[in-house]
């Protein structure tokens, strides 16, 4: 990886471990959903990946909005688990869905790679790959490697690396 790529991946996802005064946890949580998603690949996908959000989300307007930036993900709207099932999604960022019900809806969605985003699982044990840990301002993210081992796509190293660095605080 060049040094050029490494010091972008930094930058993209330093909010991490920032408190960031100047906007607030809705940017950085679209901050940091977009630097999971730009440095995530699946197998078999040509254009970008669909973000199915739940509507449960505090952050549904930030993550979808396509303003002042264009977003890394075609994001799509889903108001409740029936209706994710019948969308053909990528990924899915779940807002007050437990983790028991992430698991779940999971399971029923089939073998599909995707990228599993929770808003409110703070201890990642199941559910989510990536978990965001929200306090007042500052954004943070959990990995749990297990559920990304089977997600069947990849993520960039470096941005499990992040994660590890900023968990422990």
């Amino acid at each position: 990886m060049t040094v050029l790529h490494r010091l972008f991946l930094t930058l993209v996802l330093s909010l991490v471990g920032i408190s960031a005064v100047a906007s607030g946890p809705s940017e950085n949580v679209r901050t940091i959903v977009s630097g999971i998603v730009t440095y995530t690949r699946w197998p078999q996908l040509s254009g970008p990946p669909r973000l199915c959000i739940f509507s449960t989300s505090r952050y549904i307007h930030s993550l979808a909005e396509d303003a002042p930036e264009i977003l890394p993900y075609k994001p799509v709207i889903v108001r409740n688990t029936q209706e994710a099932l019948q969308t053909t999604c990528d990924g899915f960022y779940f807002g007050s869905e437990s983790p028991t019900q992430q698991s779940e809806f999971t399971a029923k969605y089939g073998n599909r790679p995707l990228l599993l985003i929770a808003e409110q699982n703070t201890d990642c044990s199941i559910g989510s790959a990536f978990c965001l840990l929200i306090n007042n301002e500052r954004v943070r993210f959990s990995v749990n490697l297990d559920v990304l081992t089977h997600s069947g796509v990849r993520v960039n190293p470096e941005v499990l690396m992040l994660a590890r660095k900023t968990s422990h605080e």
